[in-house]
């Protein structure tokens, strides 16, 4: 039976797309900082769905995390056919304002792991009949956002290289799709520092995790290149596309700057 690989799996997004998999027969590979929280997911789901489950607590943004990550999933199956490069966080504040390291330390995770882990396990999923890659980034991938300018940054390039690698890959088993979500129930907000305030705005707007992860096993599933979950979220994204940038730039200060002390 195919396994699935997902990074970032022992909560929010992560969490539910290891469900989702899980629900559709697949073994899975989990990995994140959480042992205890990757276990309890693994006795959750194993006897639920009737699938095989490993994990492997790591710190996904330290240097040389991807090749053990590659290594162990290697050493667990030949038969990895799903890669979801989910791991990832955002930072609020302006640029200047915010520690150096942690910004570096952000895109680490954000980017260099997806493109790294990707690299390492692409011959592998090539090896399969069909194979899966599943880049997790978000709808501020479609336009700068002022407070959260790296966060966005760093999931535009992930949108660029989902949509690169899928066109290098057309005429291979290996089908490349680009999950971007909008506003989530998880623990972002508050990772990122974000004022209560905020967090309140983004409260109207979100979806669950559970209605994301389906939309991005779908799509995934279905070889589209581009999933936005949420119609509120597909307009504003498609819309950033004629607006002026400075225009939309401006919107989004309006929204994160304004919350800052």
């Amino acid at each position: 039976m195919s396994y699935a690989l997902i990074t970032g799996a022992s909560r929010g997004i992560g969490r539910a797309l290891a469900t989702e998999l899980a629900r559709r027969g697949y073994n899975l590979l989990l990995t994140a900082r959480s042992a205890d929280q990757l276990a309890q997911l693994a006795a959750e789901l194993g006897p639920r769905h009737g699938v095989q489950i490993h994990f492997l607590p790591l710190d996904l943004a330290e240097v040389g995390a991807a090749t053990r990550l590659a290594d162990w999933a290697r050493a667990q199956t030949a038969e990895l056919a799903v890669l979801v490069n989910n791991a990832g966080y955002g930072l609020w504040g302006r640029f200047a304002d915010l520690p150096l390291a942690a910004q570096q330390n952000m895109l680490q995770l954000n980017m260099l792991l997806p493109v790294e882990l990707t690299h390492q396990l692409l011959p592998l999923l090539r090896q399969q009949p069909k194979a899966y890659i599943l880049n997790v980034a978000s709808t501020a991938a479609y336009q700068a956002v002022p407070t959260l300018t790296l966060y966005a940054a760093s999931k535009a390039f992930l949108l660029t290289f989902s949509r690169g690698l899928r066109y290098e890959l057309r005429d291979s088993s290996v089908s490349v799709t680009c999950l971007s979500p909008g506003a989530t129930t998880t623990d972002f907000a508050d990772r990122a520092g974000m004022s209560a305030g905020l967090q309140e705005v983004a409260a109207k707007l979100s979806m669950t995790p559970e209605q994301v992860a389906h939309a991005g096993v779908v799509a995934l599933l279905s070889g589209q290149a581009e999933v936005i979950p949420g119609a509120l979220n597909k307009v504003s994204a498609t819309l950033t596309g004629f607006v002026p940038k400075s225009i939309t730039e401006k919107i989004a200060a309006n929204i994160y700057e304004k919350h800052l002390k």
